[in-house]
C-alpha cells in the first residue's frame, strides 16, 4: 500500500464495454445533382430557409472561414473528440495511439466531395489535424473542414489550399491536451449544432450551416427561388426603390418581379 504522499503504482484496467474507435453505421450520401444545385445557395439563405421550415439550430457558430472567398457544399463526415480518461485513452505515445484512433480512421472514410465536421468542444489546446492528415484529406478528394476547435501546422495547411472553418490554430497535436479522438461517422454536436453523418454542409464567408439530408431537396427548391427574386430586389434597390416594397417583396413588388421574370 502506498503512503499518503506517494503515487499508486497500478495498471489501469480498461472497461470491458469500450473498444475504440467507435464507428457509426453506414449512411447514404446525397446525389451529385442535388449538391450541384446547392452550390448556388449561400449559407445565409440556407439558414434562413431552414428557420422558416422549423429547423432553428443550423449555424455552426465559432468556426471562422480561413480562406477568403472559399465555398464548399458536401455531405458531412463526422469526427468526435471526447475528454481523455486515462483508463481508456490518453495522449501518451501520440502517433502510436492516434494511428488506431478515430482520427486516422475517419480520413480513410473520406470520399470525394466530403466535408469533415469535427466536434472539439472549442478547445484551444487540441490540434485536431495537422498538415500530413490534411494532405491525405486533400488526396482523397475532401472538399473542406469545419471544426469547432483548432488545427496545427497552419502555414503548411495554407499552402495545401484546403478550405477550412476553424476557431483558431494551436501548436499542439490532437491528443496532447485533454481530448482524444473517440468516434467517427456518429452524430456530433459541432458548436451545439447536431450534425448527422450525411447531412449537407454549406460553408462560405458567412460561416457554416448544416442542412438535414432529407430536407435538402426542399431547401434547394425554396432557396433557388429566393435567390432569384433577390436578384430583382437588388436591381430595384440600387435604382433607389423602396425597401419596404422590394425587400422582401410586397404584393406590388411581387407583381413587378413576375413581369420582370417573363422578360428575362
Amino acid at each position: 500500500m502506498a503512503r499518503p504522499s506517494e503515487k499508486y503504482d497500478v495498471k489501469l484496467p480498461m472497461p470491458d464495454n469500450v473498444r475504440l474507435p467507435i464507428v457509426g453505421p453506414a449512411y447514404q450520401r446525397s446525389d451529385r445533382a442535388l449538391l450541384e444545385q446547392l452550390t448556388h445557395v449561400s449559407s445565409a439563405t440556407a439558414g434562413a430557409t431552414l428557420h422558416r421550415m422549423g429547423i432553428r439550430q443550423t449555424f455552426i457558430h465559432g468556426p471562422l472561414p480561413r480562406m477568403k472567398g472559399a465555398k464548399v457544399v458536401g455531405p458531412a463526415v463526422t469526427l468526435q473528440f471526447m475528454p481523455q480518461r486515462e483508463d481508456i485513452a490518453s495522449g501518451t505515445g501520440q502517433e502510436q495511439s492516434e494511428k488506431v484512433s478515430a482520427l486516422w480512421s475517419v480520413f480513410d472514410a473520406v470520399e470525394p466531395g466530403d466535408v469533415l465536421v469535427v466536434q472539439a468542444w472549442g478547445d484551444p489546446y487540441t490540434g485536431c489535424m495537422g498538415d500530413m492528415l490534411t494532405t491525405y484529406f486533400k488526396g482523397r478528394g475532401g472538399a473542406g473542414v469545419v471544426v469547432d476547435g483548432c488545427v496545427r501546422d497552419w502555414p503548411k495547411i495554407q499552402e495545401l489550399g484546403v478550405p477550412m472553418w476553424t476557431k483558431g490554430v494551436t501548436p499542439n497535436y490532437a491528443s496532447q491536451s485533454t481530448l482524444f479522438p473517440w468516434a467517427y461517422n456518429v452524430p456530433i454536436a459541432c458548436s451545439r449544432v447536431l450534425v448527422m453523418p450525411g447531412d449537407i454542409i454549406i460553408a462560405d464567408d458567412d460561416g457554416a450551416v448544416m442542412v438535414p439530408a432529407k430536407m435538402a431537396p426542399m431547401v434547394a427548391e425554396a432557396t433557388l427561388a429566393h435567390e432569384e427574386w433577390e436578384v430583382f430586389s437588388r436591381i430595384k434597390l440600387l435604382e433607389g426603390g423602396s425597401i419596404r416594397k422590394y425587400y422582401p417583396l410586397n404584393d406590388e413588388g411581387w407583381a413587378e418581379y413576375e413581369e420582370w421574370k417573363k422578360n428575362q
